[in-house]
């Protein structure tokens, strides 16, 4: 069973026969009282387990703390209480029901603070259960597919028991104790637990398509557990340059490395190396890292830490949540008073992620629950529900109905962005709560129905002839404030243009009207470039249709600055195509005599053109060929 990559000791068991022992006689050293740490997730040492929970009739009050493990869990059991107290920092299907049925304990803390809770003496362990890798000829053992806080809990504890095993991977990096920090040895040779992949649905497909969008070449990434991030790692594969400093690690990187999508090449910290703390897989991933040099594994005090997170430029960090109110509260470790995981390292990333240059920090969740009969945004968190990220801390949130984008906007600007990505059968419902609770405008209300947002099919780009690519999409109701902005930078010649009067403001109303459309008798396509936090709206392009003419009246305005660039022809023609798709006759328009340009572009737009000139307007009459 040993794995012949791994490198050890040849005769290690002879070398140090004075600290080998069995199972049952090394966990004999428990005493009743005593706090037991147990190492995580694929690392747990079974033997040691089951030895300890065989004692339960000789043992009293041991609590039993971990992090999140994915073995079996004999001691936490209803008929084990008095024998063993569950302390876990972040909730396991395994310890799960022990715990919301108050029969077990959970210990929300920050994932990078969970070291300096061992280290200072406030959380004092009394015995580590860890397994490691057979000692090397200079006695070094790795703690291989699990650092984390492993390494800080060994070396806090009054007694560490390793169960020895050759098939634990040899991890590079800061990974190792020497034998001599270990006071009992306990041979094996068994397989070391795997995880298989999460279950990839149409929903985490497209939440993983959305966020995708958002990493650019040469990020580096952390990435949760679950279907998501799963889910994610298909659509990196055109990715460039791609480095990782994360948690945890799972067996969709191999892939990645291999095609050279994932090299650290671009990190400005451990260029050239993945940084994890521990991983979850399977074989395949175990024989990818044993002996790799490019995976470095470090414990959780440097993983973890926002200061070295920060210093990584395009940091994205992608977490998940289980509810999120319109204001932007995430709810990540409870269903209301039932906890249902931890913390973790969200907050952390999350920071780090957000100081990062260039920089995003991502929450990512499925718009829904229970086969989708409750919507996990919603108006107020459930009763009892904890806030692991605070409504200051998040920026991206992304859904299958697409991405808001919340930092350093209003409660009004993030409750319309939280509706919009929430699934449409619940944003009536979410849209009158927070008209009630005064998050937005009562004026708002007449759009319970409205709050649409159009297909991704519509979004396109174009390249203007001075290089510049201006993305186009479908209008959006949070693009209320960009349209504000676009029409008070046009000049007073392109609003007399569009209007045709010298409009000075533009009633707020009428720019909600426009931005609160149904995408299929009217349709608005926007131009778009990036900025630092979101993107600025440099053109639009409408039409309405007129159902008893089959035509739709068409308008549309370019920002001056970025007049004479073919702009104003490549969205006519845009709007030409949806308008086909949609089984539209053809196109009507107004235009100012005055107004050569727009002449210009309709009289070449490709279609069968009536024009007539009354008062001087050209009435435009249009049909598609």
């Amino acid at each position: 069973m040993s794995n012949a990559k791994t490198s050890h000791h040849p005769d290690w068991q002879t070398k140090y026969q004075s600290m080998i022992a069995t199972p049952a006689v090394a966990v004999a050293k428990i005493k009743p009282g005593e706090r037991v740490f147990i190492g995580t997730g694929c690392a747990e040492p079974l033997q040691l387990v089951d030895a300890l929970t065989k004692r339960a009739e000789e043992l009293a009050d041991v609590e039993i703390v971990h992090l999140l493990t994915f073995g079996k869990a004999p001691y936490a059991h209803e008929k084990l209480t008095q024998s063993f107290r569950v302390n876990s920092f972040f909730i396991a299907e395994n310890v799960r029901s022990l715990i919301q049925e108050g029969l077990g304990d959970y210990t929300p803390i920050f994932l990078s603070d969970l070291p300096r809770l061992f280290d200072s003496g406030q959380l004092p362990i009394d015995v580590a259960l860890i397994q490691v890798t057979p000692p090397d000829a200079d006695g070094r053992c790795s703690l291989g597919v699990s650092v984390d806080i492993v390494r800080s809990a060994a070396e806090n504890a009054s007694l560490v028991i390793a169960q020895v095993n050759p098939n634990m991977p040899r991890t590079m990096g800061d990974s190792c104790l020497h034998v001599y920090d270990l006071d009992v040895l306990v041979p094996t040779d068994e397989p070391i637990l795997e995880v298989p992949m999460a279950e990839i649905t149409d929903e985490t497909r497209q939440i993983a398509e959305y966020i995708a969008a958002l990493i650019e070449d040469g990020s580096t990434l952390e990435l949760g557990i679950g279907r998501i991030p799963h889910s994610l790692l298909g659509f990196l594969k055109d990715k460039k340059d791609l480095g990782i400093h994360t948690e945890m690690i799972t067996d969709d990187i191999v892939e990645l490395v291999r095609a050279g999508v994932i090299n650290g090449s671009r990190k400005s910290l451990d260029r050239g190396k993945i940084v994890a703390s521990f991983c979850l897989g399977t074989r395949k991933l175990y024989d990818f890292i044993d002996g790799n040099p490019m995976f470095s594994f470090h414990p959780t005090e440097y993983v973890n830490d926002p200061a070295i997170i920060s210093q990584q430029n395009k940091m994205v960090a992608i977490n998940t949540a289980l509810e999120i109110d319109l204001t932007g509260q995430v709810c990540a470790d409870s269903i209301g008073t039932r906890f249902f995981s931890g913390i973790g390292g969200q907050v952390d990333f999350n920071r780090g992620a957000a100081r990062s240059p260039g920089g995003k920090a991502v929450i990512a969740l499925p718009s829904t629950a229970q086969g989708g009969k409750v919507s996990r945004i919603v108006g107020r968190l459930s009763p009892g529900a904890g806030v692991v990220t605070t409504r200051g801390d998040v920026h991206y949130v992304v859904t299958e109905f697409g991405v808001a984008y919340l930092h350093g906007k209003s409660i009004q600007e993030r409750t319309l962005a939280m509706i919009s990505i929430a699934h449409p059968k619940f944003q009536a419902k979410l849209l009158r709560e927070a008209v009630d609770d005064k998050y937005v405008s009562t004026e708002l209300a007449e759009k319970e129905n409205q709050i649409v947002v159009g297909p991704k099919e519509l979004k396109t780009t174009y390249v203007t002839p001075v290089g510049t690519q201006i993305t186009f999409r479908p209008i959006h109701p949070t693009d209320e404030p960009k349209m504000r902005s676009l029409f008070y930078a046009l000049s007073q010649q392109t609003v007399y243009y569009r209007f045709m009067s010298m409009v000075k403001r533009i009633p707020r109303k009428q720019i909600r009207d426009f931005v609160f459309i149904d995408h299929r008798n009217e349709v608005a396509i926007v131009g778009t470039l990036p900025e630092a936090f979101g993107e600025e709206i440099i053109a639009v392009g409408r039409y309405w249709l007129d159902p008893k003419s089959n035509r739709a009246e068409v308008a549309f305005t370019v920002q001056d600055k970025w007049q004479k660039l073919g702009i104003g022809t490549f969205l006519f023609r845009y709007l030409i195509r949806i308008a086909r798709r949609n089984g539209i006759r053809g196109f009507t328009a107004e235009v100012l005599a005055e107004n050569k340009a727009m002449q210009r572009v309709f009289n070449k737009g490709n279609t069968r053109t009536k024009c007539n000139l009354s008062g001087g307007v050209y009435s435009y009459e249009m049909d598609f060929i």
